[in-house]
């Protein structure tokens, strides 16, 4: 039952979400964590910091390793399917029907329209986890930096994973 309940809520997911994988963060754990009760706040941000690390895209990742934890492979390969099945869908019309409305100043508008809900959702999605994932003074200094040098800098985003990841092992050897 998990498997189709994992199969419609990340059709709706895919169906919904412009922007790519972090504009479905919001609606992921919506689905995830306040619908379903699948799995916990702090179960949800180790996920995503799992799929941060794993090659490919976030969406993709994201459905495939929460439908994992919810229910095994089988919900693994029906939640990757879900979140993919409606672009490929959408893919396909856009292709048959690109010619004739791609100088359309409706479709112009309409994307011009979603460009700020995608930069929302992503603006969301980012305090939802920060608010979870900052748990100390620590942290939110960890934070602050990375965010800093990875966004003014321009510190690869690989490199910010290991320090983020080292300078955690660290304070962890530290405090016990």
């Amino acid at each position: 039952m998990n498997v189709l309940k994992l199969f419609i809520s990340f059709l709706k997911i895919g169906a919904f979400s412009f922007g790519g994988g972090y504009a479905m963060l919001p609606l992921i754990r919506k689905e995830i964590i306040d619908v379903h009760g699948w799995l916990t706040t702090k179960e949800f941000i180790d996920i995503l910091a799992v799929v941060e690390m794993t090659p490919g895209p976030v969406a993709i990742n994201s459905a495939t390793f929460l439908g994992y934890k919810v229910a095994g492979i089988l919900g693994s390969v029906a939640a990757t399917i879900a979140v993919v099945l409606p672009s490929i869908v959408i893919i396909l019309i856009i292709a048959h029907f690109l010619s004739k409305v791609k100088d359309s100043p409706y479709i112009t508008w309409a994307f011009t329209g979603i460009r700020p809900v995608v930069l929302g959702l992503i603006a969301s999605a980012s305090i939802t986890v920060a608010k979870d994932a900052v748990i100390d003074i620590k942290s939110l200094v960890l934070m602050v930096i990375l965010f800093y040098l990875t966004s003014f800098k321009k510190l690869h985003p690989i490199l910010t994973i290991v320090i983020a990841g080292t300078v955690g092992a660290f304070y962890f050897l530290i405090g016990n």
